[in-house]
Protein backbone atom coordinates (compact mmCIF):
# COMPACT_ATOMS: atom_id res chain seq x y z
CA UNK A 1 0.00 0.00 0.00
CA UNK A 2 1.49 3.15 -0.84
CA UNK A 3 2.02 6.12 1.71
CA UNK A 4 1.83 9.62 2.20
CA UNK A 5 4.15 11.85 3.66
CA UNK A 6 1.85 15.34 4.65
CA UNK A 7 3.36 18.43 5.81
CA UNK A 8 1.19 20.39 7.62
CA UNK A 9 2.02 23.81 8.82
CA UNK A 10 0.09 26.04 10.73
CA UNK A 11 0.08 29.61 12.70
CA UNK A 12 1.13 27.39 16.20
CA UNK A 13 2.96 24.61 14.82
CA UNK A 14 4.58 22.08 11.82
CA UNK A 15 3.38 19.17 11.96
CA UNK A 16 4.39 15.56 9.77
CA UNK A 17 1.98 13.46 9.14
CA UNK A 18 2.04 9.66 7.37
CA UNK A 19 -0.99 8.45 5.94
CA UNK A 20 -2.15 5.56 3.45
CA UNK A 21 -3.89 5.60 0.17
CA UNK A 22 -6.91 5.08 2.45
CA UNK A 23 -6.33 8.78 4.21
CA UNK A 24 -6.41 6.66 7.26
CA UNK A 25 -3.47 8.61 9.53
CA UNK A 26 -1.12 6.31 10.91
CA UNK A 27 1.27 8.61 12.98
CA UNK A 28 2.32 12.29 13.47
CA UNK A 29 5.24 14.32 14.91
CA UNK A 30 4.68 18.19 15.78
CA UNK A 31 7.11 20.91 16.28
CA UNK A 32 5.27 24.04 18.03
CA UNK A 33 6.84 27.66 16.86
CA UNK A 34 6.19 30.55 18.88
CA UNK A 35 4.40 33.87 17.71
CA UNK A 36 6.33 37.38 17.92
CA UNK A 37 4.44 40.67 18.30
CA UNK A 38 7.16 43.55 18.22
CA UNK A 39 4.47 46.05 18.31
CA UNK A 40 0.59 46.17 18.89
CA UNK A 41 -1.14 44.68 15.98
CA UNK A 42 1.12 43.15 14.74
CA UNK A 43 2.24 39.05 14.14
CA UNK A 44 5.09 37.44 13.02
CA UNK A 45 6.68 33.83 12.77
CA UNK A 46 10.41 33.23 12.32
CA UNK A 47 10.49 31.54 8.53
CA UNK A 48 14.00 29.89 9.43
CA UNK A 49 12.90 27.93 12.47
CA UNK A 50 9.45 26.68 10.68
CA UNK A 51 11.86 25.59 7.80
CA UNK A 52 14.32 23.52 10.67
CA UNK A 53 10.99 22.62 12.41
CA UNK A 54 9.72 21.33 8.92
CA UNK A 55 12.88 19.27 8.66
CA UNK A 56 12.95 18.01 11.93
CA UNK A 57 9.17 16.75 12.40
CA UNK A 58 9.77 14.78 9.30
CA UNK A 59 13.11 13.16 10.09
CA UNK A 60 11.68 12.19 12.99
CA UNK A 61 8.35 10.84 11.86
CA UNK A 62 10.01 8.82 9.59
CA UNK A 63 12.94 7.09 12.19
CA UNK A 64 9.96 5.84 13.84
CA UNK A 65 9.08 3.92 10.23
CA UNK A 66 12.84 2.85 8.52
CA UNK A 67 10.67 -0.17 6.60
CA UNK A 68 8.37 1.42 5.04
CA UNK A 69 10.30 4.20 3.23
CA UNK A 70 10.17 2.53 0.15
CA UNK A 71 6.32 2.52 0.17
CA UNK A 72 6.47 6.60 0.14
CA UNK A 73 4.59 7.67 -2.85
CA UNK A 74 5.23 11.49 -2.33
CA UNK A 75 5.31 14.31 0.37
CA UNK A 76 1.77 16.76 -0.04
CA UNK A 77 1.24 20.03 1.71
CA UNK A 78 -0.87 22.12 3.46
CA UNK A 79 -0.12 25.11 5.12
CA UNK A 80 -1.77 28.32 7.19
CA UNK A 81 -2.73 31.18 4.42
CA UNK A 82 -2.00 34.68 3.65
CA UNK A 83 1.14 34.72 5.57
CA UNK A 84 4.22 35.83 3.36
CA UNK A 85 8.06 35.77 3.27
CA UNK A 86 10.23 37.45 1.30
CA UNK A 87 13.57 35.29 0.55
CA UNK A 88 16.52 34.98 -1.09
CA UNK A 89 16.10 33.18 -4.17
CA UNK A 90 19.77 31.80 -4.63
CA UNK A 91 19.97 30.36 -0.48
CA UNK A 92 16.06 30.37 0.25
CA UNK A 93 17.08 32.11 3.60
CA UNK A 94 14.21 34.60 4.91
CA UNK A 95 15.17 38.01 4.50
CA UNK A 96 12.78 39.64 6.96
CA UNK A 97 10.22 37.81 9.62
CA UNK A 98 7.42 36.40 7.83
CA UNK A 99 4.59 38.45 8.28
CA UNK A 100 1.34 36.21 10.02
CA UNK A 101 -2.49 36.28 8.28
CA UNK A 102 -3.23 37.97 11.07
CA UNK A 103 -1.10 40.95 11.30
CA UNK A 104 -2.77 44.16 11.31
CA UNK A 105 0.23 46.57 9.58
CA UNK A 106 -1.76 46.36 6.12
CA UNK A 107 -4.40 48.48 7.52
CA UNK A 108 -3.81 52.20 6.14
CA UNK A 109 -2.51 50.89 3.05
CA UNK A 110 -5.81 48.91 2.49
CA UNK A 111 -7.48 52.14 3.09
CA UNK A 112 -5.36 53.77 0.82
CA UNK A 113 -6.73 51.34 -1.57
CA UNK A 114 -10.63 51.83 -0.77
CA UNK A 115 -9.87 56.04 -1.03
CA UNK A 116 -8.71 55.43 -4.54
CA UNK A 117 -11.91 53.80 -5.19
CA UNK A 118 -10.06 49.98 -5.93
CA UNK A 119 -12.63 48.22 -3.24
CA UNK A 120 -15.17 46.80 -6.10
CA UNK A 121 -12.34 45.70 -8.37
CA UNK A 122 -10.71 44.28 -6.28
CA UNK A 123 -13.62 42.32 -5.11
CA UNK A 124 -14.68 41.24 -8.63
CA UNK A 125 -11.30 40.06 -9.45
CA UNK A 126 -10.07 38.05 -6.52
CA UNK A 127 -13.16 37.59 -4.76
CA UNK A 128 -12.32 38.74 -1.56
CA UNK A 129 -12.52 41.68 0.52
CA UNK A 130 -10.71 44.83 0.91
CA UNK A 131 -8.98 44.07 4.07
CA UNK A 132 -5.03 43.57 5.94
CA UNK A 133 -5.78 39.65 6.33
CA UNK A 134 -4.77 39.12 3.02
CA UNK A 135 -1.27 39.00 2.02
CA UNK A 136 -1.24 42.27 -0.79
CA UNK A 137 -0.63 44.85 1.75
CA UNK A 138 1.50 42.78 4.15
CA UNK A 139 4.09 42.79 0.68
CA UNK A 140 3.14 46.24 -0.49
CA UNK A 141 4.29 47.39 3.55
CA UNK A 142 7.54 45.51 2.92
CA UNK A 143 8.25 47.19 -0.29
CA UNK A 144 8.11 50.28 0.91
CA UNK A 145 9.45 50.19 4.49
CA UNK A 146 12.65 48.22 2.97
CA UNK A 147 14.30 49.73 -0.10
CA UNK A 148 16.77 47.02 -0.55
CA UNK A 149 14.48 44.31 -0.06
CA UNK A 150 12.15 46.25 -2.72
CA UNK A 151 15.09 46.45 -5.21
CA UNK A 152 16.03 42.61 -4.98
CA UNK A 153 12.34 41.65 -5.25
CA UNK A 154 12.47 44.03 -8.53
CA UNK A 155 15.68 42.34 -10.22
CA UNK A 156 14.33 38.84 -9.30
CA UNK A 157 16.85 38.10 -6.75
CA UNK A 158 14.57 37.86 -3.80
CA UNK A 159 10.77 35.65 -3.57
CA UNK A 160 8.36 36.39 -2.30
CA UNK A 161 5.05 33.86 -1.47
CA UNK A 162 3.07 31.93 0.99
CA UNK A 163 4.56 29.76 3.52
CA UNK A 164 3.95 26.63 0.72
CA UNK A 165 6.14 28.25 -2.07
CA UNK A 166 8.82 29.46 0.83
CA UNK A 167 8.24 25.14 1.64
CA UNK A 168 8.74 24.18 -1.78
CA UNK A 169 11.61 26.06 -2.27
CA UNK A 170 13.76 24.91 0.18
CA UNK A 171 12.40 21.23 0.11
CA UNK A 172 13.46 21.30 -3.46
CA UNK A 173 16.85 23.05 -3.14
CA UNK A 174 15.49 26.32 -4.36
CA UNK A 175 14.86 24.24 -7.88
CA UNK A 176 11.13 25.21 -8.01
CA UNK A 177 9.55 27.81 -6.86
CA UNK A 178 5.78 27.46 -7.32
CA UNK A 179 2.54 28.01 -5.22
CA UNK A 180 -1.04 26.27 -5.88
CA UNK A 181 -4.28 28.41 -7.11
CA UNK A 182 -5.63 28.05 -3.16
CA UNK A 183 -2.94 29.76 -1.93
CA UNK A 184 -2.65 32.32 -4.61
CA UNK A 185 -6.41 32.82 -4.72
CA UNK A 186 -6.12 34.68 -0.67
CA UNK A 187 -3.11 37.00 -1.36
CA UNK A 188 -5.86 40.18 -3.41
CA UNK A 189 -2.87 39.99 -6.31
CA UNK A 190 -5.32 36.68 -8.25
CA UNK A 191 -7.45 36.71 -10.79
CA UNK A 192 -9.37 33.59 -9.54
CA UNK A 193 -12.16 33.44 -13.27
CA UNK A 194 -8.62 33.91 -15.00
CA UNK A 195 -6.58 31.82 -12.92
CA UNK A 196 -3.66 34.13 -12.92
CA UNK A 197 -1.96 36.80 -11.43
CA UNK A 198 -3.31 40.19 -12.16
CA UNK A 199 -0.79 42.64 -13.66
CA UNK A 200 -2.73 45.56 -12.55
CA UNK A 201 -3.37 44.50 -9.12
CA UNK A 202 0.33 43.72 -8.57
CA UNK A 203 1.18 47.52 -9.89
CA UNK A 204 -1.67 48.64 -7.49
CA UNK A 205 0.07 46.95 -4.87
CA UNK A 206 3.25 47.59 -5.54
CA UNK A 207 4.50 43.99 -5.51
CA UNK A 208 6.85 42.79 -8.44
CA UNK A 209 5.32 39.99 -11.03
CA UNK A 210 8.84 38.50 -11.05
CA UNK A 211 8.77 38.06 -7.46
CA UNK A 212 6.03 36.02 -7.51
CA UNK A 213 5.73 31.88 -7.36
CA UNK A 214 4.30 30.43 -10.83
CA UNK A 215 0.68 28.98 -9.94
CA UNK A 216 -0.15 24.99 -10.41
CA UNK A 217 -3.10 22.93 -9.51
CA UNK A 218 -3.47 22.12 -6.33
CA UNK A 219 -2.55 18.24 -7.29
CA UNK A 220 0.27 18.94 -9.73
CA UNK A 221 3.89 17.61 -9.20
CA UNK A 222 6.16 20.45 -7.11
CA UNK A 223 9.45 19.00 -7.97
CA UNK A 224 11.33 16.52 -5.56
CA UNK A 225 12.90 17.09 -2.50
CA UNK A 226 15.31 14.31 -0.07
CA UNK A 227 14.68 16.23 2.84
CA UNK A 228 18.10 17.65 2.85
CA UNK A 229 19.49 13.66 2.67
CA UNK A 230 16.71 12.15 4.64
CA UNK A 231 15.41 10.18 2.19
CA UNK A 232 17.15 7.13 0.27
CA UNK A 233 15.85 8.73 -3.10
CA UNK A 234 14.15 11.87 -4.25
CA UNK A 235 10.40 12.22 -2.68
CA UNK A 236 7.87 13.74 -5.57
CA UNK A 237 6.33 16.77 -3.91
CA UNK A 238 2.33 16.27 -5.14
CA UNK A 239 -0.36 17.51 -3.79
CA UNK A 240 -0.19 21.61 -1.90
CA UNK A 241 -3.65 23.22 -1.08
CA UNK A 242 -4.62 25.89 2.04
CA UNK A 243 -5.71 24.39 5.02
CA UNK A 244 -8.78 25.57 4.85
CA UNK A 245 -9.74 24.29 1.46
CA UNK A 246 -7.29 21.19 1.88
CA UNK A 247 -9.90 20.31 5.26
CA UNK A 248 -13.15 20.93 2.57
CA UNK A 249 -11.31 18.37 0.15
CA UNK A 250 -10.34 15.66 3.07
CA UNK A 251 -13.84 16.08 4.24
CA UNK A 252 -14.78 14.93 0.83
CA UNK A 253 -17.13 17.70 0.41
CA UNK A 254 -16.55 17.11 -3.39
CA UNK A 255 -20.30 18.19 -4.52
CA UNK A 256 -22.06 21.58 -5.12
CA UNK A 257 -24.06 22.45 -1.69
CA UNK A 258 -21.80 19.92 0.20
CA UNK A 259 -19.96 21.98 3.62
CA UNK A 260 -17.88 22.05 6.29
CA UNK A 261 -16.88 23.53 9.25
CA UNK A 262 -13.91 23.49 11.19
CA UNK A 263 -14.71 24.25 15.05
CA UNK A 264 -11.97 26.13 17.01
CA UNK A 265 -11.35 29.28 18.62
CA UNK A 266 -13.65 30.48 15.65
CA UNK A 267 -15.20 28.21 13.01
CA UNK A 268 -14.01 28.66 9.96
CA UNK A 269 -17.14 27.47 7.06
CA UNK A 270 -16.71 26.48 3.38
CA UNK A 271 -19.66 25.96 0.77
CA UNK A 272 -18.50 24.22 -2.30
CA UNK A 273 -20.33 26.01 -5.65
CA UNK A 274 -19.05 23.89 -8.08
CA UNK A 275 -17.52 25.26 -11.35
CA UNK A 276 -18.92 28.49 -11.43
CA UNK A 277 -17.87 31.54 -9.06
CA UNK A 278 -20.40 33.52 -7.49
CA UNK A 279 -19.57 37.17 -5.72
CA UNK A 280 -21.12 37.62 -2.39
CA UNK A 281 -22.62 41.19 -1.66
CA UNK A 282 -23.63 40.56 2.12
CA UNK A 283 -19.58 39.63 3.26
CA UNK A 284 -18.74 36.25 2.46
CA UNK A 285 -15.72 35.62 0.41
CA UNK A 286 -15.41 33.59 -2.60
CA UNK A 287 -12.25 31.46 -3.12
CA UNK A 288 -11.13 28.36 -5.28
CA UNK A 289 -11.77 25.23 -3.39
CA UNK A 290 -9.19 23.28 -5.72
CA UNK A 291 -7.90 23.43 -9.00
CA UNK A 292 -7.42 20.09 -10.75
CA UNK A 293 -6.61 19.23 -14.35
CA UNK A 294 -7.17 22.73 -14.80
CA UNK A 295 -10.43 22.73 -13.73
CA UNK A 296 -11.90 24.62 -11.01
CA UNK A 297 -13.82 24.54 -8.36
CA UNK A 298 -14.91 27.12 -6.12
CA UNK A 299 -16.30 27.80 -2.58
CA UNK A 300 -18.18 30.04 -0.31
CA UNK A 301 -16.08 31.01 2.77
CA UNK A 302 -17.58 32.28 6.31
CA UNK A 303 -15.93 33.20 9.05
CA UNK A 304 -17.58 32.94 12.53
CA UNK A 305 -15.10 35.07 14.99
CA UNK A 306 -16.13 33.24 18.38
CA UNK A 307 -16.62 29.50 18.91
CA UNK A 308 -14.59 27.45 21.62
CA UNK A 309 -12.72 31.26 22.38
CA UNK A 310 -16.70 31.93 23.97
CA UNK A 311 -15.86 28.57 26.47
CA UNK A 312 -12.31 29.94 27.19
CA UNK A 313 -14.21 33.49 28.22
CA UNK A 314 -16.38 31.24 30.34
CA UNK A 315 -13.69 29.30 32.00
CA UNK A 316 -10.46 31.90 32.51
CA UNK A 317 -12.68 35.04 33.06
CA UNK A 318 -16.24 34.04 34.88
CA UNK A 319 -15.03 30.61 36.30
CA UNK A 320 -18.01 29.08 35.48
CA UNK A 321 -16.05 25.47 33.96
CA UNK A 322 -13.01 24.08 34.92
CA UNK A 323 -12.10 22.79 31.32
CA UNK A 324 -13.74 22.05 28.17
CA UNK A 325 -15.67 19.15 29.02
CA UNK A 326 -17.44 20.58 32.30
CA UNK A 327 -19.36 22.49 29.83
CA UNK A 328 -20.94 19.38 28.25
CA UNK A 329 -22.06 18.14 31.72
CA UNK A 330 -23.16 20.92 32.98
CA UNK A 331 -25.32 21.57 29.53
CA UNK A 332 -26.46 18.51 29.54
CA UNK A 333 -27.89 18.93 33.14
CA UNK A 334 -30.77 21.50 31.97
CA UNK A 335 -33.15 20.31 29.22
CA UNK A 336 -32.42 23.84 27.78
CA UNK A 337 -31.08 27.57 28.21
CA UNK A 338 -34.51 28.84 29.71
CA UNK A 339 -34.76 31.57 27.01
CA UNK A 340 -31.34 32.64 27.89
CA UNK A 341 -28.74 33.61 24.94
CA UNK A 342 -25.27 34.54 25.26
CA UNK A 343 -24.27 36.51 21.78
CA UNK A 344 -20.41 36.15 21.80
CA UNK A 345 -19.34 39.66 20.12
CA UNK A 346 -16.24 40.43 22.39
CA UNK A 347 -14.85 41.78 19.06
CA UNK A 348 -18.14 42.69 17.30
CA UNK A 349 -20.44 40.55 15.56
CA UNK A 350 -18.86 39.18 12.15
CA UNK A 351 -20.93 37.48 9.64
CA UNK A 352 -23.92 38.24 7.97
CA UNK A 353 -23.69 41.51 10.38
CA UNK A 354 -20.26 42.68 10.49
CA UNK A 355 -20.68 45.26 13.31
CA UNK A 356 -17.20 45.79 14.78
CA UNK A 357 -18.48 48.16 17.41
CA UNK A 358 -20.99 45.50 19.02
CA UNK A 359 -20.06 43.71 22.42
CA UNK A 360 -21.39 40.65 24.36
CA UNK A 361 -24.72 40.00 25.91
CA UNK A 362 -26.47 37.38 28.19
CA UNK A 363 -29.74 38.00 27.26
CA UNK A 364 -33.23 36.47 28.81
CA UNK A 365 -31.89 35.82 32.64
CA UNK A 366 -34.76 34.98 34.87
CA UNK A 367 -34.95 34.47 38.26
CA UNK A 368 -34.71 30.63 37.50
CA UNK A 369 -31.51 30.79 35.46
CA UNK A 370 -28.34 29.49 36.96
CA UNK A 371 -25.04 28.75 35.69
CA UNK A 372 -26.36 25.29 33.60
CA UNK A 373 -28.46 27.91 31.50
CA UNK A 374 -25.70 30.29 30.95
CA UNK A 375 -23.02 27.71 30.02
CA UNK A 376 -25.91 26.03 27.54
CA UNK A 377 -26.47 29.11 26.06
CA UNK A 378 -22.74 29.80 24.75
CA UNK A 379 -22.65 25.71 23.99
CA UNK A 380 -25.49 26.80 21.82
CA UNK A 381 -24.24 30.74 20.22
CA UNK A 382 -21.89 28.75 18.41
CA UNK A 383 -24.85 26.55 16.40
CA UNK A 384 -26.72 30.11 16.26
CA UNK A 385 -24.06 31.93 14.52
CA UNK A 386 -23.03 28.80 12.30
CA UNK A 387 -26.59 28.90 10.88
CA UNK A 388 -26.53 32.34 10.43
CA UNK A 389 -23.38 32.16 8.19
CA UNK A 390 -25.44 29.30 6.24
CA UNK A 391 -27.98 31.41 6.06
CA UNK A 392 -26.41 34.11 4.09
CA UNK A 393 -24.15 31.55 2.16
CA UNK A 394 -27.16 29.19 1.25
CA UNK A 395 -29.18 32.25 -0.02
CA UNK A 396 -26.14 33.62 -2.32
CA UNK A 397 -24.77 30.37 -3.34
CA UNK A 398 -28.11 29.58 -5.30
CA UNK A 399 -27.77 25.85 -4.58
CA UNK A 400 -28.97 23.98 -1.78
CA UNK A 401 -26.96 22.69 1.60
CA UNK A 402 -26.58 19.08 0.52
CA UNK A 403 -25.00 18.18 4.20
CA UNK A 404 -22.50 19.93 6.29
CA UNK A 405 -19.26 17.93 7.78
CA UNK A 406 -17.45 19.24 10.92
CA UNK A 407 -14.10 18.76 12.47
CA UNK A 408 -12.00 20.38 15.07
CA UNK A 409 -11.99 20.00 18.97
CA UNK A 410 -15.49 21.24 20.12
CA UNK A 411 -16.67 18.28 17.51
CA UNK A 412 -16.16 16.06 20.79
CA UNK A 413 -18.72 17.62 22.32
CA UNK A 414 -21.86 15.57 21.52
CA UNK A 415 -24.56 18.02 22.74
CA UNK A 416 -23.28 20.90 20.85
CA UNK A 417 -23.03 18.70 17.87
CA UNK A 418 -26.90 17.43 18.11
CA UNK A 419 -28.23 20.78 18.82
CA UNK A 420 -26.17 21.88 15.90
CA UNK A 421 -27.46 19.43 13.38
CA UNK A 422 -31.02 20.01 14.66
CA UNK A 423 -30.76 23.70 14.52
CA UNK A 424 -29.41 23.60 10.97
CA UNK A 425 -31.66 20.94 9.89
CA UNK A 426 -29.57 19.19 7.89
CA UNK A 427 -27.47 15.68 8.38
CA UNK A 428 -24.00 16.55 10.20
CA UNK A 429 -20.91 14.13 9.41
CA UNK A 430 -18.19 14.59 12.07
CA UNK A 431 -14.82 13.01 11.35
CA UNK A 432 -13.53 10.31 13.76
CA UNK A 433 -9.46 10.98 13.03
CA UNK A 434 -8.20 15.20 13.46
CA UNK A 435 -6.07 16.44 10.78
CA UNK A 436 -8.51 17.13 8.27
CA UNK A 437 -6.15 19.30 5.89
CA UNK A 438 -3.40 17.72 6.03
CA UNK A 439 -5.58 14.45 4.91
CA UNK A 440 -7.24 16.60 2.32
CA UNK A 441 -3.27 17.59 0.96
CA UNK A 442 -2.59 13.69 0.81
CA UNK A 443 -5.40 12.95 -0.66
CA UNK A 444 -4.54 15.38 -3.54
CA UNK A 445 -1.30 14.24 -3.85
CA UNK A 446 -2.74 10.93 -4.23
CA UNK A 447 -5.09 12.67 -7.21
CA UNK A 448 -2.32 13.72 -8.43
CA UNK A 449 -0.12 10.73 -8.82
CA UNK A 450 -2.81 8.68 -10.53
CA UNK A 451 -3.63 6.28 -7.53
CA UNK A 452 -7.38 7.80 -7.44
CA UNK A 453 -8.72 8.78 -10.86
CA UNK A 454 -10.93 11.20 -10.39
CA UNK A 455 -12.18 13.59 -7.80
CA UNK A 456 -15.82 11.21 -7.26
CA UNK A 457 -13.11 8.54 -6.55
CA UNK A 458 -11.73 10.10 -3.28
CA UNK A 459 -15.16 9.37 -1.63
CA UNK A 460 -14.88 5.60 -1.67
CA UNK A 461 -11.45 6.70 0.72
CA UNK A 462 -11.90 5.35 4.34
CA UNK A 463 -13.57 8.11 6.87
CA UNK A 464 -15.35 6.54 9.95
CA UNK A 465 -17.47 9.34 10.51
CA UNK A 466 -20.19 9.97 13.62
CA UNK A 467 -23.47 11.20 11.99
CA UNK A 468 -25.70 13.46 13.66
CA UNK A 469 -29.23 13.70 11.96
CA UNK A 470 -31.85 15.84 12.96
CA UNK A 471 -34.38 15.11 15.88
CA UNK A 472 -35.89 18.22 16.89
CA UNK A 473 -38.83 19.00 15.39
CA UNK A 474 -38.63 22.03 12.87
CA UNK A 475 -40.97 24.28 14.66
CA UNK A 476 -39.13 24.46 17.57
CA UNK A 477 -35.45 24.85 15.89
CA UNK A 478 -37.06 27.64 14.15
CA UNK A 479 -38.52 29.08 17.29
CA UNK A 480 -34.91 28.78 19.21
CA UNK A 481 -33.84 30.25 16.43
CA UNK A 482 -35.94 33.50 16.22
CA UNK A 483 -35.19 33.64 19.43
CA UNK A 484 -31.43 34.01 18.81
CA UNK A 485 -31.80 36.86 16.13
CA UNK A 486 -33.87 38.70 18.79
CA UNK A 487 -31.16 38.71 21.27
CA UNK A 488 -29.10 39.88 18.32
CA UNK A 489 -31.06 42.45 17.30
CA UNK A 490 -30.91 43.94 20.78
CA UNK A 491 -26.84 43.85 21.19
CA UNK A 492 -27.33 46.00 17.82
CA UNK A 493 -29.24 47.85 19.16
CA UNK A 494 -27.44 48.64 21.94
CA UNK A 495 -24.42 48.87 19.73
CA UNK A 496 -26.03 51.59 17.96
CA UNK A 497 -25.03 53.12 14.63
CA UNK A 498 -24.48 51.14 11.01
CA UNK A 499 -21.12 51.07 11.36
CA UNK A 500 -19.25 48.74 8.47
CA UNK A 501 -16.49 46.30 9.19
CA UNK A 502 -13.80 45.30 6.33
CA UNK A 503 -12.63 42.36 8.63
CA UNK A 504 -12.93 39.47 5.34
Amino acid sequence: MKLVLAIDQSTSATKALLFDERGRRLDEEVREHPQHHPQPGWVEHDAEEIWQNTLQATRTLLSRHPGELADLACLSLTNQRETVVAFDRATGRPLHPAIVWQCRRGDALCAEQARAGRAEVIHARTGLRLDAYFSASKLQWLVRRHPELARQLAAGKALAGTIDAYLIHRLTGGRVFATDATNASRTLLYDIHRLRWDDELCAWWQVPRVALPEVRDSTAHFGETTLEGALPRPLPICGVMGDSQASLLGQRCLEPGSAKVTFGTGSSVLLNLGSKPRLSDRGVVTALAWVHGGVPTYAFEGIIINSAATLAWLRDQLGLIADFAAAERLAAEVPDAGGVYLVPAFAGLGLPHWRPEARAAIVGLSAHSDRRHVVRAALESIAYQLRDALEVMRAEAGVPLRDLRGDGGPTVNRLLMQFTADLIGAELRVAAQSGGSARGAALAGLLGLGVYKSLAELATADHDDMVYRPSMPAADAQRLYAGWQGAVRQVLAGAGGAAQSTVP
